[in-house]
């Protein structure tokens, strides 16, 4: 399988682009505007050539390229704290229980609270693959080289991370949970706020989204049974997330009402779990499949192969070798498949 992940580069803007328009919206870390693509990908450029072990709030977006063609035909980002410039809201589900002694009657209230909470919190998120390649594994070869990324540069990455999942949206390209709470304040359709957002950030929502708690009773039921799902494509990438051992614990997207999955960095599967290794041989013709990656920062490349675990070493595959552009006495990152 010639795929390999590597950094975006400014080359890359008409490939993202394409895969933008193809999202169906409720993505905004992929926005289909040029403009917003050609501003993150100079972000990305400057955070995977800045020197230094401080967290500062940058965003590092990874391709997926096939090296037989040189397409790009998937995308994945990492935020290194969320909120580090503008604040970053969630909604919070919280409780409000109150008991009247005249009616010997406890009710107990489900409410949503804007929340800053979670600011400071690394992320992955932005992950899209071409409708064309979704076999294979290679949205699984995605979402996995994040960590290995992150155990490779982990000075760089809060103690916390988070995963934000899209909502329901309806066959419209609306959201319920949008036309139930923030519609009635900005005068806007979803899409148009979604828009909006991935262009110009969220600080329209700072300025004009009510800060008293919002009573969830108070909705119509179609928001109602929306908060806290996600969208049915992103079914499985919930799964992924909870067998990496992440969970949700009662944050949600302002604008879908989509599930925010959190985790502890460090107790990450695929972060806890790499191995780091000196390769001793880059011919190995059968082991254990891997992910396996390579290189610091502007030189990381992943891509998927053969391992065999020598201790604190490590044999290779010669295609492995070959995509991630290493030999005998490099530092290579691995993570059984």
């Amino acid at each position: 399988m010639s795929f390999v992940i590597r950094p975006a580069a400014s080359d890359d803007l008409q490939y993202l682009y394409e895969m933008a328009k193809l999202t169906g919206g409720g993505f905004t870390n992929l926005p289909p505007d040029r403009n917003s693509l050609i501003s993150k990908l100079e972000g990305s450029e400057a955070a995977f050539t800045r020197e230094g072990d401080d967290i500062v709030g940058e965003t590092f977006v990874l391709v997926l390229e096939n090296t037989e063609t040189g397409d790009v035909r998937g995308t994945c980002q990492l935020f290194t704290a969320v909120g580090h410039q503008y604040p970053f809201y969630s909604y919070r589900i919280g409780k409000l229980t109150q008991y009247s002694k005249e009616l010997d009657l406890t009710v107990e209230a489900e409410l949503l609270s804007l929340s800053n909470d979670l600011g400071g919190t690394s992320e992955v998120g932005g992950l899209f693959l071409h409708p064309g390649e979704r076999a294979g594994g290679l949205g699984l070869l995605l979402a996995r080289s994040r960590y290995l990324f992150i155990a490779a540069h982990r000075h760089r990455f809060g103690e916390r991370i988070l995963a934000e999942l899209r909502g329901i949206i309806d066959e419209r390209g609306g959201s319920p949970f949008w036309d139930a709470i923030g519609g009635k304040f900005f005068g806007m359709s979803f899409q148009e706020a979604d828009e909006f957002n991935a262009v110009h950030g969220n600080q329209f929502i700072a300025d004009l989204m009510p800060k008293h708690p919002v009573y969830i009773a108070m909705l119509d039921e179609e928001a109602r049974k929306v908060i806290g799902l996600p969208h049915p494509s992103g079914r499985a990438a919930m799964r992924m997330l909870q067998d990496e051992g992440y969970s949700y614990q009662g944050y949600v997207d302002i604008f879908d009402g989509g599930p925010t999955m959190l985790a502890d960095t460090d107790k990450v599967k695929s972060i806890a779990n790499a191995h780091r290794g000196t390769v001793v041989d880059a011919t190995l013709e059968k082991g254990e499949k891997a992910l396996i990656a390579a290189g610091q920062f502007a030189d990381f490349r992943c891509c998927y192969g053969a391992r065999e675990l020598r201790g604190d070493d490590v044999a290779i595959d010669a295609q492995a070798a070959e995509l991630l552009r290493v030999a005998k006495g490099d530092t290579v990152w691995s993570i059984a498949r």
